[in-house]
């Protein structure tokens, strides 16, 4: 209930910001590892779609997201069955988000920005619970431990949900200070919040990685 008071009381346009940075956590993962070719999916338009999310909101960006929306749906992907592995499971879910965020385009509001910012949660708790299930060590299981005790208000949640929530905070805090008018591109406070979704993105890279490593 708080994250949705914290969405509730931002602008229409930084609460569209909210869920570009929400999508941003989850493109390195998606971008760092090569797609299934059965998908027929061009990694060039995923690419397109988070600039073009993190572009000035307008009828010429919003048009071009759809169009490559349009583009991406024709992939053989859309009209198969698909039997994937982790890696692909995040991948796929990710590309189920930036559908997600053509739609709140489309009916702009608060509920449809909760659900792209919601997915962003699951997903981050999903990852928690492969880490906590393996029956190997992650390679920074003390860091993360420390990282969780030292936590200003410690939870119950892992550590990606935990990081997670802290990114989506100081995200949040921050979105109030940009211009109306900026995409989170234009301006130098756009970019470090950016910065700060990849970094959190390529930590989950580097667990992925294990995680395929280690037989997931």
């Amino acid at each position: 209930m708080v994250r949705i008071v914290r969405l509730a009381d931002l602008k229409p346009v930084h609460q569209r910001q909210a869920a570009v940075l929400a999508l941003w956590r989850w493109r390195a993962p998606i971008l760092a590892f090569e797609l299934d070719a059965e998908w027929g999916v061009d990694q060039s338009v995923l690419e397109s779609l988070f600039r073009l999310a993190a572009s000035p909101a307008g009828e010429q960006s919003d048009l071009a997201y759809r169009r490559a929306i349009a583009e991406l749906c024709t992939a053989p992907l859309f009209s198969s069955e698909v039997d994937p592995d982790t890696v692909q499971l995040f991948q796929l879910e990710t590309i189920s988000n930036l559908l997600a965020f053509g739609e709140l385009l489309d009916k702009p509001g608060v509920d449809d920005v909760e659900r792209v910012v919601e997915a962003s949660v699951g997903l981050a708790n999903y990852l928690d619970g492969l880490v906590e299930g393996s029956f190997y060590s992650h390679p920074a299981e003390e860091a993360h431990r420390q990282y969780l005790a030292d936590a200003a208000d410690p939870a119950s949640e892992g550590y990606f949900a935990s990081r997670h929530f802290a990114v989506e905070t100081a995200c949040h805090g921050a979105l109030v200070v940009l211009p109306d008018s900026a995409g989170l591109l234009d301006s130098s406070t756009g970019r470090e919040l950016l910065a700060l979704c990849e970094d959190f993105g390529e930590e989950i890279v580097a667990t992925m990685q294990w995680l395929r490593m280690t037989g997931h």
